[in-house]
């Protein structure tokens, strides 16, 4: 069962990109990431009205669950909507691996944390990755587009970053996640209807089934029963080696592209997405005890 839920939240939250692209833009990003934000809010109210765990966070706890929600959920998601459709969700992915570097940094911006020299060997293989794979893009028109992509992915990221750094706080703390992610997503939905609702933007619910259907991925799979799973995994075999499957994240997501239609087999590819999988791993510790077991890892 560990092995299943492993590879589980390996797949859906490497495609999680592949289907911010399938489900496209019929109505605005906004609205679509308002969507999935209301409906994963609600399933997590469910689900702490039923479990009623320990943990209850405090009124001091609140103000960070709020940074927490809205970095990790609503402006680095809406970042990384933009960026999936401007580029392509292979470098999206691969932008998105990054946060094994940035998070670490971030913690030790806000809470002091000790910065591992690792992390920036990885970051080094990682942003070499990234340029490998935009290199063959930057000669046309097209290009100009992916890059405009790629720093908003980048934006996005880093908001993940300091996402992480406020979740690491309230775990700190013992607020139990299931409370955060429940407060999270209400606070980010929140946020991104009244940004709907200040852009005057028409409510309609596409009934395509690419669209509804990615919608239900994003929302039920990516968001709700992937991060059930991954606490299970934290719980069985630690969080260090449940992070490890950040690391390949770029492989899944190039792969998904490519038989999609989005991206074409090439040498940039494979070289980029393999030395951001490799730097992703060299930041995360991969094959070194004790010293991660504490680095957040947010990936829904």
């Amino acid at each position: 069962m560990t092995n299943f839920m492993y590879i589980f939240c390996l797949i859906v939250w490497g495609l999680n990109f592949i289907a911010v692209k399938i489900q496209g833009t019929p109505v605005s990003l906004e609205l679509s990431l308002t969507y999935r934000l209301v409906m994963t809010a609600f399933l997590f109210l469910v689900l702490v009205w039923f479990l009623k765990p320990k943990g209850r966070p405090q009124r001091k706890d609140i103000p960070f669950i709020i940074v927490f929600g809205v970095c990790n959920f609503a402006l680095s998601y809406l970042c990384l909507y933009y960026a999936t459709i401007l580029s392509s969700a292979a470098i999206v992915t691969l932008i998105f691996s990054l946060k094994v570097i940035l998070t670490p940094i971030a913690l030790r911006v806000f809470l002091k944390e000790k910065l591992h020299s690792r992390v920036f060997l990885g970051g080094i293989l990682g942003v070499f990755g990234v340029c490998v794979i935009i290199y063959p893009t930057l000669n046309n028109f097209q290009g100009l587009t992916d890059l405009k992509g790629i720093m908003i992915a980048l934006l996005g990221t880093i908001l993940t970053a300091i996402g992480d750094a406020s979740s690491a706080r309230n775990a700190k703390l013992k607020v139990d996640p299931t409370y955060a992610n429940a407060i999270g997503f209400t606070v980010g939905s929140v946020l991104m209807g009244a940004i709907v609702l200040f852009q005057g933007q028409k409510i309609i619910l596409p009934t395509t089934v690419t669209y509804l259907s990615a919608l239900l991925y994003l929302t039920l799979i990516a968001s709700f029963m992937a991060w059930l799973f991954y606490l299970k995994l934290v719980e069985k075999i630690g969080g260090a080696k449940s992070g490890y499957m950040v690391a390949l994240f770029p492989a899944i997501g190039g792969i998904a592209s490519v038989l999609i239609g989005e991206s074409t087999p090439s040498i940039y590819l494979v070289v980029g997405c393999l030395s951001s999988c490799i730097g992703a791993a060299i930041a995360l510790g991969f094959g070194i005890r004790g010293q991660n077991d504490k680095l957040p890892v947010n990936v829904n």
